[in-house]
């Protein structure tokens, strides 16, 4: 119960931040399309509480965010992304996992970095498939050289930062013992 309360907690406290964040970039859109803050928090979240609740915040927040705010659009943006987003959140959260077991004598950074560069190539190509759908759906068609140049020739500003600010996060958070990823032990 007590693991459980602290990971809502933890997601709550990250939803929040998910509804504030864009407002940073949000009066450059091309901006904010490039750094892409929405997913932080979702990165955050996989890795710290583990993938159930990362995918939860994933596939919610950018719906609530759409409803809410009207950014992103709901469809298709906000839809395709609460689907890359949820796969961002279970990602992270599955890989850091497995990697805190097969990197254990390494310490938590070498699993925090391969589960995060796991999470983001497999996010993007769930975010390709599901705009492949939502624009079939809609009649348009979604080309690859979309994808491509969507999901990774201009989100690389966003890759780094993502790469840069997720696992300091994190590991403050372990250290602080607010992470609760159902992978860490009970430290003494």
């Amino acid at each position: 119960m007590k693991t459980s309360l602290r990971n809502l907690l933890i997601t709550a406290v990250l939803m929040a931040v998910g509804f504030v964040l864009p407002f940073l970039t949000g009066q450059i859109p091309s901006i904010g399309n490039m750094l892409s803050p929405l997913h932080l928090p979702v990165f955050i979240c996989g890795l710290c509480c583990g993938w159930q609740w990362g995918a939860i915040l994933g596939a919610v927040l950018p719906l609530a965010r759409s409803l809410v705010f009207g950014m992103p659009p709901l469809f298709p943006t906000a839809t395709a992304m609460a689907f890359e987003m949820a796969a961002y959140g279970a990602l992270a959260g599955v890989f850091y996992g497995l990697l805190l077991k097969v990197c254990a004598a390494k310490g938590h950074v070498p699993a925090l970095y391969g589960a995060l560069i796991a999470a983001m190539i497999g996010g993007r190509l769930v975010h390709g498939t599901a705009m492949a759908v939502c624009m079939g759906l809609s009649g348009s068609g979604y080309t690859l050289q979309a994808f491509l140049t969507a999901d990774f020739v201009n989100a690389w500003p966003g890759m780094i930062l993502h790469l840069l600010l997720a696992p300091p996060v994190t590991l403050a958070l372990e250290r602080a013992r607010l992470s609760a990823h159902p992978a860490l032990t009970v430290r003494g």
